[in-house]
Parts: structure tokens; C-alpha cells; sequence
């Protein structure tokens, strides 16, 4: 199984790499007023890809940080207070 996520991984380098290679063309990207960037199109895909993934990663570590403190609340050990001491015979007397 280990082989198949390697040959999965490797193909979609491939993929990738090929798609950046035919793709290598500069996007001029239109900022505010007469300011005006260029960049290549697969390095914006990129960074699109990463601004559209933070959130939803965000969204991930802030359920998976929730539940383990939830599970750590469930699995302290419950504190309680010893039990009172029982009286005995010379407790119930009342001294003279």
C-alpha cells in the first residue's frame, strides 16, 4: 500500500511539473490605481491554492485542538473529598 501512495504522489508531481512547464507565462495582475504586478501562472495558482486551503485548515486545527481538550477534561481522574470519619460510641457520649 505504501508503494501505491508513492506512485500516486510521484504521478501527480509529474502532472504538476509538466502543467507548470507548458504553463510558464507571466500574468499581469492589477492592483490598486496604476500599480500593476507580474508573476507566472503557476507560482498564482500556487498561492491561490494556499489562500483558499488556510482557512479551511484553520477550521481543522481549531475542531481537532477542541476535542483533545474535551477528551483530556473526560480522562482527568474525579477529585473528590475523602469521606467524613464514621462517629464512634466516645463521640456520641456527652462528656460531663
Amino acid at each position: 500500500m505504501r508503494f501505491l501512495m508513492t506512485l500516486w504522489w510521484m504521478v501527480v508531481a509529474v502532472v504538476i511539473g509538466i502543467f507548470s512547464y507548458r504553463n510558464w507565462a507571466d500574468v499581469t495582475l492589477a492592483l490598486w490605481g496604476p500599480l500593476q504586478a507580474d508573476i507566472k501562472l503557476p507560482l498564482l495558482m500556487a498561492l491561490m491554492f494556499a489562500l483558499g486551503a488556510l482557512p479551511v485548515w484553520l477550521v481543522m486545527r481549531g475542531r481537532l485542538w477542541a476535542v483533545k481538550r474535551k477528551l483530556m477534561l473526560a480522562e482527568r481522574p474525579v477529585i473528590s473529598s475523602p469521606p467524613a470519619p464514621m462517629p464512634t460510641e466516645s463521640d456520641s457520649q456527652i462528656a460531663p
